[in-house]
C-alpha cells in the first residue's frame, strides 16, 4: 500500500480591510458606467471608463497585486471593447489582438532586453565588481565617498533595475554602516543609496517602469522617442537633482571629518561564459547609445541581447524565470490601458471636463507633476504612471507644448516620489536595513523631491526647446 504524498497546504493571503475597500468600490465603480447615461460620453466610453475607475481603485488600494490589475484591464478590454466584446452595440471596435499585443509590445521587448543584462550583471558579479573599482577615486573623505556611492548607484540604476542595483549597493554599504558610530552619518549613507537608485533610474527608457510606459504611450499617439533622445532630455535633470541631493544629505547628516572607509575589492569573473556575457552587454548597451548612426530601434536592440545570451546558452531557462515579469506586464496593461482611452474617446470627454487652456501653462505644468509626485508617493509609481501618462498626453493636445514633453515629465515625475518606504522599491531596501527611520526619509525625500519637481516643471521644457530637442 503506497503512502500518500504530503503537499504543503496552500493559503490565499487574507485580504486587508483597505483592500476590502478597494474591491467593493472597485465594483461600485465599475457597474456605475454601465447604468448610469453620462452626457457627452459614447458608449464605448461608457465601458472604457468603468474599466479606468475599477483600475484606479485596485491599483490605489492594491486590493490585488498591481500585475494581477494590469491583466484584468486588458482582459475587459477584450471582452468589452474589441471586436470579441461579448456584447455589441457600441461602433466599430478594434481587435481583440490589438489589446493582446500589448503583451509583446516594442517597450515590453526592450524591458526584456534591459531585465536580462541586469539578471546577467547580477550572476557574474558584474555589477559589484564595478561599483568596486569605480569607487576607489572617491575613497579617503567622507562626504566625497558618498558622491561616488551616489555617482556609481546612480550610474548603474541607469542600466539595472533600480531595485537591483540598491540591492547591491547595499552588499558594498553595509559593512560601511556597521563600522561607523550611531547617529546621523549612517542614517546618511544610508539614505544615499535609494536616492540614487531613484534618481538614475530617470536617465535612460530601461531605468524604471513608468520610464517605459511613457515611451509605450508616446509610441502609440505618434510621439516615439529614440533611446538617446530620452537620456538628453532626462539625464541633465538626473545630474542636477543627484547634485542637490548629495549636498543636501552631506550637510544634513554627514560632517566633513566622518571617517568613512570603503571596501573595494572587485573580484571579476575570467570564465568563458562571463566573458562572453561582458561582450553581449557592452554591444547592447553601445548599439542603444548610437541608434541615431545606425537606425535599429531600442526595442530591437533590446531583442538581440535575449537571443543571443540565451542561444549561446551563457543564460538558460533559469534565468528567465528570475526576471521580473509582473514588472514587464503592469507596463504591458498601462500600454493597453493609454490605447483603450484614446480608442473609446474617453480621453477627450476626461479633458474636456476642465477647461485647461484657461489655466496658466505654469500653473498647469506644476499642477501635472504635483498630481504626479503625490500620487507615486503612496501608491506604486508604475502605477500611476499608467493612470496620469494617458490622460496627461491627451491633455497636451491643443496646449503650446510639445505632448512629447509632458508624457516624459509624467514619468520623471513618479521617479521623484521617494518620501516613504512604500514609494519605490530601493527605499523599501533601505528602510530594511533598519539604518533609515522613517521621518527621515520622509525629510528628505520631500527636500530633494521637491526640488527636482519644480525643476522639472519650471526649467526643464524651457530648455528642452532652447536646446532643440522638441
Amino acid at each position: 500500500m503506497s503512502t500518500p504524498i504530503a503537499r504543503p497546504r496552500v493559503s490565499l493571503p487574507r485580504p486587508t480591510p483597505v483592500q476590502r475597500l478597494g474591491l467593493l468600490l472597485g465594483s461600485i465603480a465599475f457597474v456605475v458606467p454601465l447604468l448610469v447615461e453620462i452626457p457627452g460620453l459614447e458608449p464605448a466610453g461608457h465601458r472604457m471608463l468603468a474599466i479606468f475607475l475599477l483600475a484606479i481603485l485596485l491599483w490605489v488600494t492594491e486590493a490585488i497585486p498591481l500585475y494581477a490589475t494590469a491583466m484584468l484591464v486588458i482582459l475587459l478590454q477584450v471582452l468589452m471593447l474589441s471586436d470579441q466584446a461579448l456584447v455589441g452595440g457600441v461602433g466599430p471596435l478594434p481587435s481583440a489582438a490589438s489589446y493582446f499585443a500589448a503583451l509583446a509590445n516594442p517597450v515590453i521587448i526592450l524591458f526584456l532586453g534591459g531585465f536580462l543584462i541586469a539578471d546577467g550583471a547580477h550572476k557574474f558579479g558584474l555589477d559589484r565588481s564595478l561599483a568596486a573599482v569605480m569607487l576607489r577615486p572617491f575613497a579617503g573623505n567622507a562626504r566625497s565617498s558618498v558622491l561616488g556611492l551616489m555617482a556609481i548607484t546612480a550610474l548603474l540604476s541607469m542600466f539595472v533595475s533600480n531595485t537591483a542595483t540598491a540591492a547591491t549597493m547595499f552588499a558594498v554599504v553595509i559593512p560601511i554602516l556597521a563600522a561607523l558610530p550611531a547617529g546621523p552619518a549612517r542614517t546618511g549613507v544610508a539614505l544615499s543609496i535609494p536616492v540614487a537608485a531613484n534618481v538614475g533610474g530617470i536617465g535612460t527608457p530601461v531605468g524604471s517602469p513608468p520610464n517605459a510606459i511613457a515611451l509605450g504611450a508616446l509610441e502609440a499617439s505618434g510621439q516615439g522617442v529614440s533611446f538617446v533622445g530620452w537620456m538628453l532630455l532626462a539625464v541633465p535633470l538626473m545630474l542636477v537633482v543627484l547634485l542637490f541631493a548629495w549636498w543636501f544629505l552631506t550637510r544634513r547628516y554627514i560632517a566633513a571629518d566622518t571617517p568613512l572607509t570603503l571596501q573595494l575589492s572587485a573580484d571579476f569573473d575570467h570564465s568563458p561564459a562571463a566573458i562572453l556575457f561582458y561582450v553581449i552587454a557592452g554591444a547592447t548597451v553601445l548599439l542603444w547609445l548610437t541608434e541615431p548612426f545606425h537606425g535599429i530601434s531600442s526595442s530591437t536592440v533590446g531583442f538581440l541581447p535575449v537571443v543571443a545570451l540565451l542561444a549561446t546558452q551563457v543564460m538558460g531557462a533559469d534565468d528567465i524565470r528570475r526576471l521580473q515579469w509582473p514588472v514587464l506586464w503592469l507596463v504591458a496593461g498601462g500600454i493597453a490601458l493609454g490605447a483603450g482611452i484614446g480608442n473609446s474617446g474617453l480621453d477627450a470627454w476626461l479633458v474636456g471636463l476642465v477647461a485647461w487652456d484657461a489655466l496658466p501653462l505654469t500653473i498647469l505644468l506644476l499642477l501635472l507633476v504635483g498630481v504626479s509626485v503625490g500620487l507615486s508617493t503612496v501608491i506604486s509609481n508604475s502605477a500611476t504612471a499608467n493612470l496620469l501618462v494617458p490622460l496627461a498626453l491627451s491633455l497636451a493636445i491643443g496646449l503650446p507644448i510639445d505632448p512629447t514633453a509632458v508624457g516624459v515629465m509624467v514619468a520623471l515625475a513618479c521617479a521623484l516620489a521617494m518620501a516613504l518606504p512604500i514609494s519605490t522599491p530601493p527605499n523599501a531596501v533601505a528602510y530594511a536595513t533598519g539604518e533609515v527611520p522613517t521621518r527621515e526619509m520622509v525629510v528628505s525625500g520631500i527636500a530633494i523631491g521637491g526640488f527636482g519637481a519644480l525643476l522639472l516643471a519650471l526649467v526643464m521644457p524651457t530648455l528642452w526647446g532652447v536646446l532643440g530637442l522638441l
